[in-house]
């Protein structure tokens, strides 16, 4: 979206601030709980390779739901596909727990509206004090503090209308809780088809569930702290975006946001042939499949072109 002056229209009013502080609270800090008992069970040589397997199982599907589904579909429509789908990656996205899909959408879209400028919600930039103390508050605001701010929350009627009139994401989007439930109750059956123990269900409820929730959360957080602090800038953007080698296959190949500021509506944000990017990989095998189409793509004149612009 294009940059413009924010308005009172661009916020979304907040009923209870203090009870959506609370559920954020318990959110964020239940999954650093979850860490201290996988680090005991580590510790004590509990672990098994069923956890592991849950973990990978359960982080793949439900970061792509959030890469792939909320993030380049949605979001920058860089393709299309049929309602199933559409619903499926909705669903595993939400399954994520990082908030109802519209209200991630919204949020996401006025970021780019303002990106590292007054009225964007997360910008490690805007609104911190010089010096090193300054960089720290702002990176911390960036990566879960405005989470707990709503002064700055999208209004989903001004940045999603279309997801609002869409039946198939606006019943994803009310039945949040399901799919929160869902993302729980699954490593736990999985766990359990595995060990073929409650036991087994229980701790793949712990590795496919708290810690991963950790991992999926802290990877997405740092898309918006540290790839707006580090990295390098191949391309103008008007913003601190930036690419991140090293996180791009923990993010699923989100970590090059310069690249993606740059051409936001681009289904492919790894550019480059040894720029490592999973969620376009996954895009790609799903158009040559037939199941997607219509995927955005950006050619090497017009990338070349902006970079030398």
């Amino acid at each position: 979206m294009d940059a413009y002056e924010i308005t009172a229209e661009d916020i979304e009013p907040v009923a209870n601030e203090s009870v959506h502080r609370l559920i954020t609270g318990l959110i964020t800090g239940l999954p650093f709980i979850g860490l201290g008992v996988a680090v005991w069970q580590t510790w004590q040589r509990a672990l098994s390779w069923s956890d592991l397997i849950v973990f990978a199982v359960v982080y793949v599907c439900t970061g792509l739901g959030v890469t792939v589904g909320f993030h380049r579909m949605l979001t920058h429509r860089s393709f299309k596909t049929s309602p199933f789908l559409r619903g499926l990656l909705a669903a595993l996205g939400s399954a994520a727990i990082e908030g109802p899909v519209i209200s991630w959408v919204a949020d996401h879209r006025k970021h780019h509206a303002f990106s590292d400028r007054d009225g964007d919600p997360h910008s490690p930039h805007v609104g911190h004090a010089p010096g090193i103390r300054g960089a720290l508050t702002g990176l911390f605001h960036a990566h879960v503090g405005w989470l707990f701010i709503h002064t700055e929350r999208a209004s989903r009627e001004r940045y999603a209308p279309d997801l609002l009139a869409d039946p198939v994401i606006e019943r994803i989007n009310r039945t949040f809780l399901v799919w929160v439930v869902v993302g729980l109750a699954f490593p736990f059956g999985l766990g359990v088809a595995i060990g073929h123990t409650i036991m087994s269900g229980l701790t793949g409820l712990l590795w496919g569930g708290l810690v991963r929730m950790l991992v999926v959360h802290h990877v997405t957080y740092s898309i918006n702290s540290l790839c707006h602090t580090f990295g390098r800038r191949p391309f103008a953007t008007g913003d601190e975006s930036r690419n991140l080698a090293w996180l791009s296959l923990f993010t699923f190949g989100e970590a090059w946001h310069n690249n993606h500021h740059a051409f936001p509506t681009s289904a492919i944000h790894g550019l480059r042939r040894w720029q490592v990017d999973p969620s376009a990989y996954v895009i790609l095998a799903l158009e040559r499949v037939g199941l997607i189409w219509d995927v955005v793509k950006v050619s090497p004149e017009r990338q070349a072109a902006r970079a030398a612009a």
